[in-house]
């Protein structure tokens, strides 16, 4: 079994050839290191081979690992990539540097409130559901659209651009990736400072490449780093 820095040498090999096959820069996608219910000790291989930021989806085994000795020191990136109860909030708004699974507005509000009571500046992205699909969280692209107003006003929060999972099939996947990057040109028309929505996180271990050619600005990437188990 290959150790867990030659899989993330490897991971960085294919994002290189997938963005220059794309005509984009290897510095244009940044990899998420997916580490739900991986153990702290796996963690910190995968920093000290060079990984920096960690996705995490579940909000407890999160704040277990964010005060775990053997992290301690260490400065980890923290990504929440779950989906996020809008009362688990205040657990995590001053630990993560990036929210990727806003999927309601509701959720939003509660974000800007916590953001504000810490006096902190929050970064995030919308989950869009773009397959459909009625087991996956996200809004649906006229709600974005519908609700992009109201999330632009909101203080203290930035919304950064948006996140998906997409369908396992790959020709399907695809579609949806390119649909994510169209909603995001969408949002920048009615933006008052496009500049800030840059951010297109999908891809994951099976289809990341194919999300590169669609635009992807962060791959979300678990199993071909640590592991299927």
């Amino acid at each position: 079994m290959a150790s867990i820095a030659v899989n993330i040498q490897d991971i960085h090999d294919q994002i290189t050839s997938a963005c220059l096959s794309a005509g984009r820069e290897p510095e244009s996608v940044r990899l998420i290191a997916v580490s739900k219910t991986k153990p702290a000790s796996m963690i910190k291989e995968a920093f000290l081979a060079g990984q920096i930021a960690f996705g995490e989806s579940y909000v407890q085994e999160f704040l277990d690992k964010y005060q775990d000795p053997i992290l301690e020191k260490i400065p980890v990136e923290w990504h929440f990539i779950g989906h996020l109860q809008s009362n688990k909030v205040r657990f995590i708004i001053d630990k993560v540097s990036l929210v990727h699974g806003i999927d309601r507005l509701s959720t939003a509000e509660e974000l800007s409130k916590r953001s504000v009571q810490h006096n902190l500046q929050v970064d995030y992205l919308l989950e869009v559901n773009t397959s459909g699909e009625t087991s996956k969280y996200g809004m649906q692209h006229d709600e974005v659209l519908a609700s992009a107003e109201r999330l632009f006003r909101m203080p203290n929060i930035i919304l950064r651009g948006l996140m998906t999972i997409a369908s396992p099939e790959t020709a399907r996947a695809r579609q949806e990736f390119r649909n994510l990057r169209l909603l995001l040109e969408d949002l920048k028309k009615i933006s008052p400072d496009p500049l800030k929505l840059t951010e297109l996180s999908m891809g994951m271990s099976g289809d990341f490449e194919e999300a590169i050619h669609e635009g992807a600005t962060m791959i979300r990437v678990g199993s071909a780093i640590f592991g299927w188990r």
